[in-house]
């Protein structure tokens, strides 16, 4: 009998206890579903805050090379602004001071004629002094104002050799080997014959004041490995160049040559060599010679109206 009153009991319970478990089991299910979609939106948040943060790098590298792109054109308007303002001093002082030079040099060269002894030298070392002044004022112009480009078809290797021609007898490169080590089947280059021969004779000078006798001067060219420009390389076996004053050579009126340079031979140089859209660099040390490094396009894209079409050489 005592079953009878139990039994229902017990099923209420058993049915009470199955019901409890089964909702046991699906609010952990809840739970579970809850914590993966929790750790879900945790991962996407990482993932994000990531890809803000390399953004946020990205923009401040950014940010940075922009920074120093403006830097680098402010410095380079900077030089061009004093570069000009340079031009305009040598435009004007070759204006003021020419007329009345020529004017001098006229005089004592009259002078001259009739001076005897001690007067006679003391006119001959004026002169002298008059035509390094020439020189300056030749030097300041073309510094100051360029000369328009006659562009030609030169065959380089003929320019090279003829430079070293015209200046094998000059006094300072008495006692150096010269080397011309430019192949003959390289292309012709466009530019202007005159102001590419200055260029290498400005450098040939350089690197032979540099070199004592006994040394070495090379000029060599070949053709770059992208085809469209050709590099050609004045090398000198010479005391070499300190690297504190490496970045100065093209500087105008920069001199080491106290009392025997103007200082504008380099700068001259890199004025002719970029209007032929060029490139001029110097590779240097102390006792390890110098190289300077001329790339030229192998076609000027300025085409002038004073263009010759012919392979002719003209050495001033």
């Amino acid at each position: 009998m005592l079953s009878i009153y139990v039994l229902p009991f017990l099923v209420v319970g058993l049915a009470l206890a199955f019901a409890f478990r089964k909702s046991n089991r699906a609010e952990t299910k809840a739970l579970a579903d809850q914590l993966d979609l929790v750790q879900s939106k945790m991962k996407q948040v990482e993932r994000e805050r990531d890809m803000a943060m390399q953004e946020l790098f990205r923009r401040f590298s950014e940010e940075g090379k922009l920074n120093k792109e403006k830097s680098q054109f402010q410095a380079q308007l900077a030089e061009y602004e004093k570069y000009a303002a340079l031009a305009q001093l040598a435009l004007g002082a070759a204006h003021e001071i020419n007329n009345p030079l020529l004017g001098i040099l006229s005089h004592l060269e009259l002078e001259l004629n009739y001076a005897q002894g001690e007067e006679r030298a003391e006119i001959e070392q004026c002169i002298e002094c008059a035509r390094r002044i020439s020189v300056t004022l030749r030097s300041l112009m073309n510094y100051a104002r360029p000369s328009p480009l006659i562009l030609s078809k030169v065959n380089l290797g003929r320019l090279v050799s003829d430079t070293l021609t015209f200046l094998e007898h000059q006094p300072m490169l008495h006692g150096r080997i010269l080397e011309n080590r430019v192949p003959d089947d390289l292309p012709a280059i466009r530019v202007d014959a005159n102001q590419l021969s200055q260029v290498l004779m400005n450098l040939l000078l350089n690197a032979a004041q540099a070199t004592s006798e006994g040394g070495k001067i090379t000029v060599l060219a070949s053709r770059v490995p992208s085809g469209d420009a050709v590099e050609v390389r004045v090398i000198d076996t010479g005391c070499g160049i300190p690297p504190e004053i490496l970045p100065h050579v093209f500087e105008p009126f920069f001199t080491t040559k106290r009392g025997k340079g103007t200082g504008l031979g380099l700068s001259i140089t890199q004025t002719y060599v970029r209007s032929h859209a060029g490139e001029i660099q110097i590779e240097s040390a102390p006792h390890c010679g110098t190289t300077v490094i001329i790339t030229l396009p192998l076609r000027h894209n300025e085409p002038h109206p004073a263009e010759l079409d012919s392979k002719e050489v003209i050495i001033q």
